[in-house]
This record gives structure tokens, sequence and C-alpha cells, in this order.
């Protein structure tokens, strides 16, 4: 199924909210408005807002506070790409140049702050302090993990229980933050909130996953980056640690890591597509998904809720 269709409870929305975002370059500044029209042109899958709007469709869907709400996880989202961007050294993101390939990474780390600032600013406009805790509160875990990722680059001590905890923090407490919220300016009662608190866990960690997954098995025509990429910032991702596991005495992900020589990057590639890893990994987003999807039958029966469950399916079988 298209995301367009799994959207459609929300697809008009999510237009508002698209156009809301793009609104922040109209501002008196040239230069600045320039920088940020390029960043906020494509919003990509949209699926953070769209799990925000979809989680609210359950309940007391009111989108004068889930709009704001949207609109700050995606700037929360974009912020942190730029400043992942930076510190990567990357040169391409979505398809088109970065923008610290263009302006350099003290402008890139400027922007960045300067989205974060305001994904505040929209998430103060739900007037809901419980939700503009959880926004500080995962902006914090976001850091920290960001941080971990950092310190442990080209580090091969990293098992699965530090990648589990490391793409948490990275990306799935933000798919928390939305489903959480939408649930909770949407007046859902506590039970419901902590369903979908469960169901943006899980359904981040397997998104990550395939992410990783993709770094192995897609095209640079298709990721609009360079494939292996997360191998040449040493980083350790469940297809790699599998291979490694595997062959402990000697594989190519050692010997990229000790040489920092990229030309091990393509060997290890090569044997996690053709070693059935891509299955194993597959097997393991699968089964986050059905954990995210298990307690969606006690929300009301509503095209959004089954419009999460369809978003569960896609994660697992989308190609980009």
């Amino acid at each position: 199924m298209e995301l367009n269709q799994i959207y459609a409870p929300v697809q008009a929305d999510l237009l508002k909210v698209r156009d809301k975002i793009q609104s922040i370059s109209r501002i008196d500044n040239d230069w600045l408005a320039a920088q940020l029209s390029y960043l906020v042109k494509e919003t990509g899958k949209a699926l953070r807002p769209a799990l925000t709007l979809l989680s609210g469709k359950s309940f007391k869907y009111n989108l004068a506070y889930l709009l704001p709400m949207s609109v700050s996880v995606e700037l929360m989202h974009t912020a942190t790409l730029v400043h992942d961007d930076a510190i990567d050294n990357a040169s391409t993101r979505r398809g088109q140049a970065t923008i610290n390939s263009i302006w350099g990474d003290e402008i890139a780390i400027l922007m960045g702050d300067y989205l974060f600032a305001k994904a505040g600013e929209f998430v103060s406009d739900t007037q809901t302090p419980r939700v503009i805790k959880l926004f500080s509160q995962t902006l914090g875990i976001i850091s920290s993990g960001e941080i971990g990722q950092f310190r442990g680059a080209f580090y091969l001590d990293r098992n699965r229980e530090h990648y589990f905890r490391r793409i948490y923090s990275k990306t799935a407490s933000l798919f928390s933050l939305s489903t959480q919220s939408g649930a909770i300016l949407s007046k859902a009662p506590e039970e419901s909130v902590a369903v979908m608190k469960e169901y943006g866990d899980n359904l981040g960690i397997a998104f990550q996953i395939v992410d990783d997954i993709l770094d192995f098995t897609s095209t640079e025509e298709i990721m609009g980056k360079p494939v292996g990429s997360d191998l040449t910032q040493g980083t350790l991702t469940l297809p790699a640690i599998l291979l490694a596991e595997r062959y402990p005495a000697d594989n190519p992900v050692q010997r990229m890591f000790e040489t920092r020589d990229n030309k091990y990057v393509a060997q290890a590639i090569d044997m996690v597509r053709n070693l059935d890893i891509i299955n194993e990994c597959y097997k393991t987003a699968s089964g986050y998904c059905q954990q995210a999807c298990r307690n969606l039958g006690l929300l009301p029966d509503t095209p959004g809720r089954q419009a999460l469950y369809d978003l569960a399916e896609f994660v697992v079988e989308r190609e980009l």
C-alpha cells in the first residue's frame, strides 16, 4: 500500500502541516529565508506528523493543537538531520546537497539550532505542559543518543544491546513523541496513551532497522546518499553486527574499523547481501512491528487505527 493511501484519513491536514512548515522561511531576512526555504522545500515521507495526526484520529481530534504539534515534530526531525550531516560531513541528503556541504558546518549547526527553536515555539502553541515537557525530554534523549554514537564510532565492542538502545534514542524516541502527543492532545484515556507509546517505541525501532538494512541493499540513486555510509562513519548497525558475530576472528567490518580503509565497505556489503543476514534483520524488524500493533485493537475502531496497522506493514516493506 502506498503512503498516500495510508495517510488518507489525515491527508488534507498533512497539507496544512507542509504549508505551515514552509511558512517559516517567509521572514524579513533574505539570506536566512533562502536557507530555510532550501531546508523545508522537501518534507520526505512526513511520517512523524502523520503519526501525530493519526494517533489523534481515534479520539477527540482537535487540529488547533494537533497541527502545531505535527509541525513541531517534523521540524525537530529536520533539525536532527541537519546536525547529523554536519557531524558526519555528509554531502547529500534526500538526493540534494546538504546544508553543511553548501554553507559549512558552522552554519549547519546554527541552522539546526534555529529549527529546534522553531519546533519549541510550535509545541508551546499546544498549551499542554505534559506535551511540552515530553518534547524537551525527547530532545534530551535524541541528543544523548547522538553523543553515544559519536563517542562509539569505530568501536567494535558495540553489541545488539548497544545498538537497540542507540536507535531508540536516535529514532524511536521521536516516533514515540509523535504518537503519545497525538493521543494526549486528543484527550485519549491513559490506557490508550500507553498503547500509542508502545506503538511509537516499537515502530521507530523497526523503521531504523529497515533504514540500516537499506544502507546495505539499496542504491545511491534510490537512497539519495551513498550506500554503506554507516560503516564509512564508523557506525555499527544490525547487519554489520550480525556479520561480525558470524565471523568474529576476521571480517571486513573489523578490518575497515581498524584501518579506516573504505575498500572494506564494499566487501562487507557483498557479504551481508549473500549470507542471509538481510532476512534475519527483516525478521527482527517484523517482530518489532508486531509488538507495535499488539494492543492497537484496544483503540476505537476507526480509519485512523487501520492506518496505523497499515503503516506498520509499510515500514517493513518500503524500499526507501
